[in-house]
């Protein structure tokens, strides 16, 4: 049931594999098998996001209900990305996104920087490969914090 749950936090935005891989280690799965499973689920929705979430979130800019969400999702990708360009420039673009994506730092991860990628125009096959190195990168992290903290406050 851990390994279930694992997978399923590491798809939820903004938590992502960052909560997903200190619950798992927490609840006695192995650090690899929590961070394979981590990188798993968190990479599962980039292709998702990187077609349908710029369109979907246009369409709904102007609804009612869903409009200032969706309105504030386009902004935090359009910011997030014109960052990236504006600090790596065009030859340091990928990355930046890698250190954006791979840094686990609250408002960053796969999902906000797949959704930059995507509004920016960027390479999808690039895009990818470099998000998923981010997710490892941000897992790797998030697993020796988790580790040595346990470790640490166990004692």
């Amino acid at each position: 049931m851990h390994y279930l749950i694992l997978l399923l936090i590491s798809m939820v935005p903004l938590i992502e594999l960052r909560g997903a891989v200190p619950y798992g280690i927490a609840n006695g799965i192995p650090f690899w098998q929590a961070l394979s499973l981590g990188v798993l689920g968190n990479m599962l929705p980039v292709p998702i996001i990187f077609f349908f979430a710029h369109k979907v979130l246009v369409w709904g800019a102007d609804k009612p209900v869903i409009g200032p969400f969706f309105s504030w999702c386009l902004r935090k990708g359009q910011k997030g990305g014109k960052v990236l360009e504006e600090k790596a420039g065009k030859n340091g673009i990928f990355l930046a996104l890698l250190l954006f994506v791979g840094i686990p730092i609250p408002g960053t991860g796969a999902w906000t920087g797949t959704l930059a990628a995507s509004i920016l125009g960027w390479d999808f096959k690039k895009s990818v490969v470099v998000i998923m190195l981010g997710v490892i990168l941000a897992g790797v992290i998030m697993g020796f914090l988790t580790v040595f903290g346990l470790n640490v406050f166990s004692h």
